[in-house]
């Protein structure tokens, strides 16, 4: 593989650059003095702030874009063969390589990498170490798959030891990594496009925290099922959190206020016990937190600093985000896509005061669609009421032969009422004409679901 010399600037060129962890990585490489271009489908709010800094973005797939002058390129994975920039890198012989290997590359400059991985909670945890070591004044350089206030995006480029990114499992990124610190927050079944079953996962986890080198350390959810055969063989300290006693992090007295946030009491192996309560709801956010506190501990951030950046933290964009109010109707936004992160979602909404609770869902992927079907249908009757949107492709292009409608039909069998629109202009018109005093809406999914939300509140 091609290896960069990052005392030496080159132009690089970025195939997807407007992607959030590629315009992240785009930036740390400018702001090290390399010369950075590349090229997106369409101009984006990401975009546009890439070539606010100097950075030139062309639009559209062209060779024209590949020229003499590129050092080595760098491919998002929805790059496939017979694109043409791909084709012309290859006639140029420029030497090209993954995100995924950049982002490795870069992680051991850093004397302290941190790994944040999991199927669902990276974001979430990573903002939250984020905002901890923010506030401990560490001037980390943090790489999240979200917008974070508190960074003003989704990149922050520091002059200190600390390097803190996401870690995803898809197509096995993740081991090109080479961190000093991992978290494993969770290890279910999905990207089933590319992994055979959860065995198979399961076996790509334990070779990712095998990465992690003699005097590095573990940070992994106890509640995993048999996590120890994730850890077996594992030389590094390991630090667990979880529900049981037995972890080295636990709770215990959960409460929730009128809002949803939750509060409990921390325990710790060493007996020591603390309050922590935060301003996201869900029980799920609570063990997210866990994480992010044994990180900062072992790090020798005080309890203090760590409790008062997580008592503030609001979460990042997406991430049952309140959008707005229609008349007294709250519009919640969230990126869950995975019948775990469904569920942990409508669960945390009955918290939240409200009348009725409409989920306007616009399924991912066909292969993800067609492999929880059942396990969907079941996260989704949570809500009083399921509005569907045609499932969003993203890479795909085979459609399996489902839709949406045989979503609906499961729905519609557990007893739940279910309504399937083929365009968000009818999923608006009919949320307008059946929406009622204190009801809730939470648009949700990883595609644009985000607009219809955004349409109502006339944003």
């Amino acid at each position: 593989m091609y290896q960069i010399n990052f005392h030496k600037p080159i132009h690089i060129y970025f195939c997807g650059i407007g992607g959030i962890s590629m315009s992240g990585l785009a930036e740390i490489l400018h702001q090290a003095g390399f010369r950075v271009s590349g090229s997106d489908w369409k101009e984006s709010d990401i975009t546009r702030a890439l070539e606010a800094r100097g950075i030139t973005v062309f639009y559209g797939e062209d060779s024209a874009h590949i020229t003499d002058d590129i050092d080595c390129a760098v491919l998002t994975a929805a790059v496939r063969e017979g694109n043409k920039e791909l084709q012309a890198i290859r006639d140029r012989n420029i030497p090209y390589m993954s995100r995924a290997e950049l982002l490795g590359q870069i992680m051991r400059n850093y004397a302290c990498p941190i790994a944040v991985s999991g199927t669902h909670g990276k974001t979430t945890t990573t903002s939250m170490i984020a905002d901890i070591l923010m506030a401990a004044d560490t001037d980390p350089t943090i790489t999240v798959g979200g917008i974070l206030e508190t960074i003003g995006g989704n990149i922050r480029v520091g002059n200190s030891d600390y390097f803190v990114t996401e870690a995803c499992e898809y197509t096995n990124s993740f081991l090109n990594f080479f961190p000093k610190i991992s978290v494993i927050l969770n290890v279910e079944e999905d990207h089933l496009d590319f992994f055979k079953d959860l065995q198979d996962i399961r076996h790509s986890f334990h070779t990712f925290a095998g990465l992690l080198p003699e005097d590095g350390l573990l940070i992994i959810n106890g509640d995993i099922e048999n996590y120890k055969e994730l850890t077996e063989g594992l030389t590094c300290r390991i630090i667990s959190f979880g529900r049981d006693s037995d972890c080295d992090y636990y709770p215990s007295d959960i409460t929730y206020n009128a809002f949803g946030h939750i509060s409990a009491t921390i325990h710790t192996a060493q007996g020591e016990a603390f309050s922590l309560s935060l301003r996201v709801p869900g029980e799920h956010n609570l063990y997210n937190a866990m994480a992010a506190i044994a990180l900062a501990d072992y790090l020798g951030i005080s309890r203090e600093c760590s409790l008062s950046a997580l008592q503030t933290f609001v979460g990042s964009k997406r991430r049952f985000e309140y959008k707005g109010s229609l008349g007294d109707i709250a519009v919640i936004d969230d990126y869950a896509h995975h019948p775990t992160e469904i569920a942990a979602t409508l669960t945390a909404a009955q918290n939240y005061p409200h009348n009725d609770l409409w989920c306007v869902f616009q399924p991912h992927t066909y292969t993800r669609t067609k492999a929880f079907m059942d396990e969907f249908a079941q996260a989704l009757s949570l809500a009083d009421h399921v509005v569907l949107a045609e499932i969003y492709p993203a890479r795909e292009t085979d459609n399996l032969g489902i839709s949406s409608r045989d979503l609906q039909a499961k729905i519609k069998e557990l007893g739940k009422e279910a309504y399937y629109f083929s365009s968000f202009d009818a999923i608006e018109n009919f949320l307008l004409e059946n929406l009622i005093h204190k009801d809730m809406v939470i648009t949700m999914g990883a595609g644009d679901i985000v607009k219809v939300g955004e349409k109502l509140l006339g944003m």
